[in-house]
C-alpha cells in the first residue's frame, strides 16, 4: 500500500473544514488545515500604545501587529502598506490562503482529487 499527498488551497476555512469531512471517507492518513501569512510566524493584533511610546517596531505602529519572528518583522516593516508611501492594498494574501494538506492511500488518490476541485480547492 503506497501514499500519496494532496496540497490543496482554499479561499475559506469553512470550504476547506466541508472538504475534509467528505475525505474521511476515503481512508485518510493524515490532514490538516492551515491558514498562512506573506511573513514568517504570522501577524497578530498588538495593542500597541504610540501615545505611551509602547511601539516595538515599525510593524506594529504602521500595521499594528506584533510578529513572532525578527525576519518577519523586517519583512513587514519593508512592506508598501507600512511605508506610508504607498497603499500597498490589503496587505496580505488575498484569495486561497488556506492550505488543506492530505496524506491518502494512492487508491483512491484520484477520488480525493475530485472530491476537492468539486468543492472549489485548487491543487
Amino acid at each position: 500500500m503506497s501514499e500519496k499527498n494532496i496540497l490543496a488551497y482554499f479561499k475559506s476555512p469553512e470550504a476547506a473544514e466541508a472538504v475534509s469531512r467528505k475525505l474521511q471517507s476515503l481512508r485518510v492518513i493524515d490532514m490538516s488545515i492551515d491558514r498562512f501569512s506573506k511573513y514568517p510566524g504570522g501577524a497578530r493584533y498588538s495593542g500597541n500604545n504610540p501615545l505611551t511610546g509602547d511601539i516595538p517596531s515599525l510593524a506594529t505602529l504602521t500595521l499594528n501587529s506584533t510578529l513572532d519572528s525578527h525576519s518577519a518583522g523586517i519583512l513587514a516593516a519593508a512592506d508598501s502598506s507600512a511605508s506610508g508611501m504607498s497603499h500597498g492594498g490589503e496587505g496580505g494574501p488575498t484569495g486561497r490562503d488556506i492550505l488543506l494538506t492530505v496524506v491518502l492511500d494512492s487508491e483512491v488518490f484520484d477520488q480525493a482529487l475530485s472530491l476537492i476541485e468539486e468543492a472549489g480547492g485548487m491543487i
